[in-house]
Parts: structure tokens; C-alpha cells; sequence
């Protein structure tokens, strides 16, 4: 098996994977996010207690790409503490932007790390984002609910 059978059947595995495709139960913050270029669709939602993420899950629709990096998004996330969340999140869409390249630290985002030659891809960034892009929103809204307390 090459390698870009291993990263098409890695993509179809996670977009198969409904573990993390659901409701949050009482969920802290909820965010949605589209890509009007392709008509990705997503809802992210989490659930913060004591600073560390308790639930992280998403709903919508989109092409195996968006919904494969948004699954992988939401099991690296889990039980990671917001700060490290948003650290990882700027991670990763640096890592797809391109502007880190360096191996050592990009094995910390595990299976997204296999997302990173989308960035060779352009047409394909905005999906490979999106989930992420709309966590890091949700996010910086728990951050800021907790600083104005």
C-alpha cells in the first residue's frame, strides 16, 4: 500500500467515524461555521468544566476532508485543557498554511498530523479548516466569558 492510499483511507476512516457526530449534552458554547465555496457545514460544540474540555462534538455536513479533520479535531481535543486546545488549534492551521513545518512538533496533533500536504492542495484548505477554525471561535468565546468573571 503507497502512501496516498494509507492518507485517502485514513481521510475515509474518520469520515466513516460518528464517535465525536453528535449532540453535546448542555453544551457551554456552540458555534457554527460554513464554507460557502463548497458548502461545508458545521456545527461545533463544547462542553467546559474547569477549564479543560469535558465534550467536544460536531453535526453537519460536508466533503470527507471537513468531516475527517473536524473528526480528528475532535479526538485530539478531548479532555485537553481550553488553553491547550487553542494552542493546538493555531497548530494546526499554521501546519496547513504551511508556515510549520517541523515534524517534532506537528506528531502532537496524532492523526491530523496526516492532513498536512492539503496544504499543497489549495482548493482543499478551506475544508481541512473549517471544524478547526470554528472551534478556535468557540473557544476564544469560553476565554473571554472567563476573563470578564
Amino acid at each position: 500500500m503507497d502512501l496516498q492510499q494509507l492518507y485517502t483511507d485514513l481521510i475515509l476512516e474518520y469520515n466513516r467515524d460518528k464517535t465525536n457526530k453528535r449532540k453535546v449534552e448542555a453544551p457551554t458554547v456552540h458555534e457554527h461555521g460554513h464554507n460557502p465555496s463548497c458548502g461545508d457545514d458545521i456545527d461545533v460544540e463544547v462542553k467546559v468544566e474547569g477549564g479543560i474540555i469535558k465534550d467536544l462534538a460536531y453535526t453537519g455536513t460536508g466533503c470527507a476532508i471537513s468531516q475527517a479533520s473536524t473528526a480528528m479535531m475532535a479526538e485530539l481535543l478531548q479532555d485537553r485543557t481550553v488553553d491547550e486546545a487553542i494552542r493546538l488549534c493555531k497548530l494546526f492551521l499554521a501546519m496547513i498554511r504551511g508556515d510549520v513545518k517541523d515534524e517534532a512538533a506537528l506528531e502532537e496533533l496524532e492523526a491530523a498530523y496526516t492532513l498536512k500536504d492539503i496544504s499543497q492542495m489549495p482548493v482543499r484548505v478551506k475544508c481541512a479548516t473549517l471544524g478547526w477554525h470554528t472551534l478556535e471561535v468557540a473557544l476564544e468565546k469560553i476565554t473571554a466569558d472567563l476573563e470578564n468573571k
